[in-house]
């Protein structure tokens, strides 16, 4: 199974695991999350995480997901990187760690197009509630 981590600004990651745990009704095995502060310097914490994918990994890979790329959070994730062997996607949202999730008994290459896939699919514009019929009749 591919082992997820989850690098993000502050607690998101935290979050992000607690709905996801909401979500598929248990707390999904090998995921962990790493959360960095503005007090943080990401040179200092790298040994940390670099911990933390070889916890995750059980010699199937590993799956990075960040918030924003171009932070700290995904600079960190960066330097992780391993070709083929740790992976990392940028923009992490709850419906890409769904898909990730559903899909981590695959390879490395289809879980990481499965969590963008699933993170540009989940942004959709909310329809407005469907339009009553006004009743001429009753005035309601």
């Amino acid at each position: 199974m591919i082992g997820i981590l989850i690098i993000t600004h502050g607690m998101l990651g935290e979050s992000l695991i607690h709905s996801a745990s909401h979500v598929l009704n248990r707390r999904p095995q090998r995921l962990k999350q790493f959360g960095v502060t503005a007090q943080d310097d990401p040179l200092l914490m790298l040994p940390q995480a670099r911990a933390l994918v070889k916890d995750l990994n059980d010699g199937h890979g590993v799956l990075i997901l960040t918030d924003m790329y171009g932070g700290s959070p995904s600079n960190i994730a960066a330097k992780l990187v391993v070709p083929g062997k740790v992976e990392a996607v940028a923009g992490v949202n709850l419906p890409m760690l769904i898909r990730a999730l559903t899909y981590r008994d695959r390879s490395l290459q289809t879980i990481v197009a499965k969590a963008v896939s699933g993170g540009c699919e989940g942004v959709v514009r909310v329809p407005p509630p469907l339009a009553t019929v006004h009743n001429a009749a009753t005035g309601s």
